[in-house]
């Protein structure tokens, strides 16, 4: 291919190349519906799949690590998407590499983050409810917003994680390695076991969060001194 002819991977569109497998890395392809083309062997890693309809498509060695799909992302049948590397709901994503990941406002419900390297990812807004992050690395992931209702952290790591505003009802918070530098400052449902929280080393509460400006141990007693909902007939 001449110089002249080449186009970035991010650019490229879903035709039918019977020549190369297609190389589209990091293109939007979010809500298109896709006619039976062969992608196999296709490069699409951090291809955006949401809302896209892949179903007759030929998938078969595609790479797929790091592209993002959900629940309206249509599949060809048989075609195992939630081992396939992509990320999205119910992806098995154990002990794989997603440290620095723009993961905001994902629907990761149903997926498996065990041992998972997410440090540094960006989990905004994300839709994390009842997964088991046991043993995922979080230092510095930035969650704020995040829905985290029931999910387990037991052995994770939290240093300098941005819990800021995160929906925490029912988390299992408690046994997590460590959460030495974490913010929860404006989090939901915390106020039972904020004061188990702050029960935790010294170091662990007393630690600098150079982003939020805050250490942990403010930010959890934030909690403890927040009036009961309703308790004075203004809330």
């Amino acid at each position: 291919m001449s110089l002249e002819a080449w186009q970035p991977p991010e650019l490229a569109e879903p035709i039918d190349n019977s020549k190369n497998p297609i190389d589209a890395r990091g293109a939007d392809w979010s809500g298109k519906i896709i006619a039976a083309i062969n992608l196999q062997g296709a490069r699409l890693s951090r291809v955006d799949l949401r809302c896209t309809d892949l179903s007759n498509c030929n998938l078969e060695n595609a790479d797929l690590k790091l592209a993002k799909y959900n629940r309206q992302t249509r599949w060809p049948q048989d075609f195992d998407y939630k081992k396939s590397g992509a990320i999205g709901p119910g992806a098995k994503l154990d002990a794989m590499f997603l440290s620095g990941a723009d993961l905001r406002y994902m629907d990761l419900r149903g997926a498996s983050c065990m041992g998972t390297y997410l440090s540094g990812a960006n989990l905004s807004g994300a839709i994390l409810d009842g997964i088991r992050m046991i043993s995922a690395d979080l230092r510095c992931a930035v969650l704020q917003g995040a829905m985290c209702r029931g999910t387990r952290f037991t052995g994770a790591q939290l240093n300098q994680a941005d819990f800021r505003g995160a929906d925490l009802s029912e988390a299992g918070l408690e046994g997590a390695e460590t959460i030495e530098g974490a913010d929860f400052c404006l989090a939901i449902g915390l106020d039972q076991i904020a004061a188990e929280l702050l029960r935790r080393p010294y170091k662990e509460l007393d630690c600098w969060n150079p982003f939020t400006r805050n250490t942990t141990r403010k930010s959890l007693e934030w909690h403890l001194n927040q009036p009961p909902v309703g308790g004075d007939g203004k809330s």
